[in-house]
């Protein structure tokens, strides 16, 4: 039996939970639900929408309200395919106004991360809401990705292509029980700079005289270098101007530095699963295999 497509919360709060009902209203609009004309709000039929309204269900039965979640089939006064426009529609003006807010911003001058940071975050929020894959959205996200670019494309005058030359049949060290910041450098090695490079652990860069340091402590090489960490290093180095790197740049800053200026959420998550595999007692080079196929994952899936 196939799933009904559409969930509908119906519901009704007293008179004098004024504050309440603009809680919830708050909620279904991060939500990005779509208004009846007659009663109630719309969502495609997820897991995740399901869980959204049951949730707001409960806490409208909390405030002595009265709240119904229904399954439904079809409405006979707006067919699927309308519904979807107007939901389309919607995220549509969402991305629009973000885009104009965007170009304002590459206009200026100076442009401060914190700006950035909270561009990203309304970006992602409309993305978690956009069920029906907005055209904008691709258009949006490269118009953020834009915001970085001058910030990360190094002086003309660096000879990335004879940098490249000076690293190739290299060993490259790096510290043991690599995380985010070593395994995406690593992917970096092996995608940008030498596919057959070499790795190997070690506390002291010393120990190996003739291998490439990278995220060694106190150590030359390549390195965290003012605000950027490791990873923002080499594109900086290698004058990388692929505005997929540029994303997992800014994933990877966030999840090893922790300063949430970029707003990626989705670093927490790869960061979380290294570190369990670090707690398995994976060997380094384990880790490492594994990390750099995430991070190549991660560069087809931003594409």
């Amino acid at each position: 039996m196939e799933r009904a497509p559409w969930l509908v919360l119906i519901f009704s709060l007293p008179t004098r939970r004024a504050s309440e009902r603009v809680e919830i209203w708050r909620k279904l609009q991060r939500h990005g639900v779509l208004p009846l004309r007659s009663s109630g709000y719309v969502l495609p039929n997820t897991p995740a929408n399901q869980e959204r309204f049951e949730w707001l269900a409960t806490s409208i039965r909390r405030y002595k309200g009265q709240a119904s979640v229904a399954l439904v089939e079809s409405f006979d006064d707006v067919p699927s395919h309308q519904l979807v426009k107007l939901f389309l529609e919607a995220r549509a003006r969402d991305y629009e106004f973000l885009a104009r807010e965007i170009r304002k911003l590459a206009k200026k001058r100076e442009r401060r991360a914190a700006q950035i940071s909270r561009l990203r975050r309304r970006f992602q929020e409309i993305a978690a809401i956009d069920f029906f894959d907005s055209p904008l959205r691709s258009r949006t996200e490269s118009l953020l990705a834009g915001l970085d670019m001058e910030s990360m494309t190094p002086p003309k005058q660096n000879p990335s292509v004879r940098l490249r030359k000076q690293f190739v049949n290299r060993v490259w060290i790096t510290r043991p029980r690599p995380g985010i910041d070593r395994v995406s450098s690593a992917w970096f090695i092996r995608r940008f700079i030498d596919p057959s490079a070499r790795f190997v652990f070690g506390k002291d860069a010393d120990q190996q005289p003739d291998a490439v340091p990278f995220d060694m402590f106190g150590e030359a090489g390549f390195g965290h270098r003012g605000e950027d960490c490791t990873f923002e290093t080499f594109c900086r180095e290698f004058a990388i101007r692929d505005p997929r790197v540029l994303v997992i740049a800014q994933i990877v800053h966030d999840a090893d530095l922790g300063d949430e200026k970029f707003g990626r959420n989705e670093a927490l998550g790869l960061d979380k699963v290294l570190i369990g595999w670090a707690q398995q007692g994976v060997s380094d080079d384990e880790l490492l295999r594994r990390g750099m196929e995430l991070i190549e994952g991660l560069y087809q899936a931003v594409a």
